[in-house]
């Protein structure tokens, strides 16, 4: 039914209404309003409160469907009202409170600007007087009505509001043509990353291709430098023919007015009106309505351009994630992936071809391997030229981007392709191609901008980013490529490995032929502690094992294909290689001490069935193809095995368990080929843990938790106790050379000392200083013997006793065996190899006298 405005009176500090003219009262309901800034909505105001001309219409009681809202105005950053809207309505819909909303934020945001303008006059000294405050401090410019200016600039400012740059250029556009009586209007948007002015709206259309000057552009270009406005009568011929050609019709007259940024100062935009209706030329009014119109809508507009830029940074942003992701789907084909950069760097830069050089840095060329957008298959016909030369030589030499505006211009063009082919060159964008390290690896040459008269600085940025991409994604697949002929290599020599590995059928037959033998039938101590397992010749320990799995009860309770486990105890046996110490021997001596300590210590109460598969198993395997060095020279040699394992630790450990796989994996060896897929997972789950425990380093990290074990007590129930007393059992087997009687413990260190200074000769040739006991010429046998069973040995089968009371023989013949080192020490010449031999021989003539 009724408004009123109170607006906050910049000099006074007071809410003024004009109409009736009055201030705000210092009390009552409408003052409180504004010191809670909250919106009220009540059924009339007290009639003291109101002038006269209100009172009619908002003394309270007011009728039933009727409402007073009173809504306040907040500048939320100084804390105050700036103005108080009065409304006497209907009692409103829930639509007509949300358009209430956003008539709030609009008066917000034009009451800010108009404020921000009143404060500047108010600080140059103006003569401020009770007037509408829109009104204040006027140039002084007969024929215009600014009453009429202000309110309608105040309903363009509330339509502005949340538009996107295109809407609002057309608003502000269609109000500049109503206001200039102009035949079309245009803003030329300032472009300093480009040095460009740009139109992307004419009149009533939004263009599809933005229309650009240089902002060097005769008296345009001037306009902005000396932000003067100019007119038609002020350009050139030719400048007046190109804006005919650029802008699509006649220009007859013309009025370009610089619209500055009240913030930065900078001008921002031209803004042009064409074709003065009624008249020859604009006048001076139009250029005061003009200058008026930006007064109130430079600030929106330089915000919407802003953030339309930052749309445009976000979607570009977005695309070059969506081009890597592209990129990098294609690492396999190298062809396929230069097709892909093209069409990608044509895609982001508008370019009409593309082409892509490698550079070969064995010929110093640059090698065309897309060229003019089509894939270089056929080396005879593939274009190269010398990596020094041309555009694409300056930009691979100089490492830097080259943007050419004019290609017939630059010395380094060659105008002949252009003439020979009828093409035409117009504008050139050359990048560079870096791998990950900076280093130059080809180039990129994109040729004629499609939506534009040339690349732009935007167009340098896009192509540096995606350089980026391209360099990564090249150098992957040129990696990729020679990983992948590595693997082809790999494979074929796993093949011929396979080959010379494979257990024949007459082999596997001949073993089966033997049958099962009892175990007793091998040697009647085969089943006791003191019996030596390298005692048994290196034929005979395949039928010894299949004895042990059949005594073990294995090949019943899991239905082993007596075909399939002799051909895997054969090809395990020949996947050992021949080290003097970790070779087949020393496994199958590992795997008999496993099957003892389950028949003697009966592990089938502690154990479940399949763990104590999995422990025999792991024994068989857990030295597969060791090539008689340890994990620290496989790092420091920078072996094939550290390559593949370093990162992980336990090295060979890992190779070990990755080559039982590969036995499993071959046909007809798999064992495990009836397990279900949870217990056939569970198996390798445990060898592998099995098998890395072999590593005495795992064995030092848990022997705190060992101790705790065998102080508690086993707990079958316990998983983690399952799994400690596996790592123990699988040590205590890996070194039950130990147990054995003084004669083999001397002839097995002697062995292993072989084995030790063999490395130590190896990292010597390496140029590295081998540890003491690798090295045979400092190495002291008997002390580094005595050190290792103390400190390794003898804890580790004390452990076992204090679990298990019945291995108590295992420790005594330890501890005994400690004793004979100590007494060895004590001899003259006792740090050699060569003297362990003859005093091994001396003992076994002792023995056979």
């Amino acid at each position: 039914d009724s408004v009123y405005v109170y607006l906050l009176d910049a000099e006074t500090g007071c809410l003024w209404c004009e109409e009736p003219p009055h201030e705000l009262q210092k009390e009552g309901k409408l003052r409180n309003v504004v010191v809670l800034q909250r919106r009220v909505q009540c059924e009339g105001l007290p009639s003291s409160e109101l002038q006269e001309q209100q009172r009619e219409r908002l003394t309270e009681p007011l009728q039933q469907d009727k409402r007073v809202l009173i809504i306040p105005i907040l500048d939320r950053d100084q804390g105050v009202a700036t103005a108080l809207l009065l409304v006497c309505c209907t009692l409103p819909t829930i639509a007509q409170e949300q358009s209430l909303d956003v008539l709030e934020k609009h008066v917000t945001i034009a009451c800010k600007r108009v404020q921000a303008l009143q404060g500047q006059r108010l600080t140059q000294g103006s003569e401020v007087n009770r007037t509408p405050f829109l009104s204040l401090n006027r140039r002084t410019t007969p024929d215009v009505d600014y009453s009429a200016l202000d309110h309608q600039i105040l309903r363009l400012c509330g339509e502005l509001y949340d538009l996107d740059a295109a809407s609002l250029q057309l608003k502000v556009i269609r109000y500049l043509e109503e206001q200039t009586q102009s035949l079309c209007c245009c803003l030329l948007l300032v472009s300093e990353d480009n040095q460009q002015l740009f139109c992307q709206v004419v009149g009533d259309t939004v263009l599809k291709a933005e229309i650009s000057f240089p902002l060097t552009f005769g008296h345009l270009g001037q306009a902005v430098e000396k932000r003067k406005s100019t007119s038609l009568q002020d350009v050139t011929p030719e400048e007046h023919q190109q804006l005919n050609s650029t802008l699509g019709f006649e220009v007859l007259s013309m009025l370009c007015v610089p619209v500055e940024c009240r913030a930065t100062t900078k001008v921002v935009a031209l803004a042009c009106a064409f074709n003065k209706k009624g008249a020859d030329r604009h006048t001076e009014l139009d250029e005061h309505i003009v200058q008026h119109c930006f007064r109130y809508t430079s600030s929106v507009l330089t915000s919407t351009l802003a953030f339309q830029k930052e749309q445009r940074l976000k979607y570009e942003c977005q695309a070059l994630l969506q081009v890597a992701k592209n990129l990098f789907t294609h690492l396999d084909d190298v062809s396929v992936l230069l097709k892909e950069i093209i069409a990608e760097a044509r895609s982001l830069t508008s370019a009409e071809i593309c082409s892509v050089f490698l550079l070969d840095s064995v010929s110093h060329e640059l090698v065309a391997k897309v060229f003019n957008g089509g894939v270089v298959i056929d080396e005879e016909t593939e274009l190269r030229i010398p990596a020094d030369q041309g555009i694409a030589g300056h930009v691979a030499t100089t490492g830097k981007i080259l943007n050419i505006t004019d290609a017939y211009s630059h010395p380094l063009f060659y105008r002949a392709v252009d003439d020979s082919t009828g093409f035409r060159t117009r504008n050139i964008l050359c990048f560079p191609i870096k791998d990950e390290h900076g280093e130059v690896i080809g180039v990129a040459e994109l040729v004629n901008k499609t939506n534009g008269p040339w690349f732009t600085r935007l167009d340098e940025d896009l192509a540096t980013a995606f350089s980026i991409y391209c360099g990564i994604s090249i150098a992957h697949s040129l990696l990729y490529k020679r990983v992948d002929e590595a693997q082809f290599r790999s494979q074929l020599a796993n093949e011929m490995m396979k080959y010379h590995m494979m257990v024949s059928d007459e082999e596997v037959t001949r073993l089966l032929t033997v049958g099962i033998q009892a175990v007793g039938e091998i040697h009647p101590s085969f089943s006791s502690f003191t019996y030596t397992p390298r005692s048994l010749s290196d034929d005979s320990t395949p039928t010894a094992v299949i004895s042990m799995f059949e005594d073990m009860g294995f090949i019943n309770t899991y239905k082993i294909n007596m075909n399939t486990l002799a051909r895997f105890c054969l090809m395990v046996k020949r996947g050992y290689r021949d080290p003097p110490y970790h070779n087949w021997m020393h496994a199958f001596s590992v795997s008999h001490f496993c099957y003892l300590l389950c028949k003697n210590l009966e592990l089938s109460n502690y154990l479940e069935d399949i763990e104590m598969f999995a422990l025999f198993v792991s024994c068989m395997c857990h030295d597969l193809d060791h090539r008689g060095t340890n994990n620290s020279f496989q790092v420091a040699s920078k072996s094939v095995l550290a390559g593949l394992y370093s990162s992980e630790g336990s090295v060979l450990e890992r190779h070990h368990f990755a080559q039982a796989i590969a036995i499993l994996n071959t046909q007809g060896c798999n064992i495990f080929e009836k397990f279900s897929r949870k217990d056939y997972q569970r198996m390798l789950d445990l060898m592998r843990d099995i098998i890395l425990a072999t590593d005495l380093a795992h064995h030092l990290r848990i022997l705190k938790d060992l101790q705790k074990m065998a102080d508690v007590g086993y707990n079958t129930k316990e998983p983690l106790h399952h799994n400690l007393l596996l790592c123990l059992i699988m040590t205590s087997c890996d070194l039950s050379d130990q147990t054995k009687d003084w004669k083999t413990t001397w002839k097995i260190a002697g062995l292993i000392y072989k084995e030790f200074f063999s490395q130590g000769d190896l990292e010597k040739a390496m140029g590295n200083r081998p540890s003491e006991m690798m090295d045979r010429e400092k190495a002291y046998i008997p002390e580094l013997q005595t050190g290792f069973m103390e400190h390794i040995a003898m804890p580790i089968y004390k452990l076992l006793q204090d679990l298990f009371p019945r291995s108590v023989e295992l420790y005594d013949t330890v501890a005994s065996n400690r004793e004979q080192w100590g007494r060895v020490s004590h001899k003259p010449g006792n740090h050699s190899l060569d003297y362990l031999d003859a005093e091994f021989e001396q003992l076994q003539d002792e023995q056979n006298g």
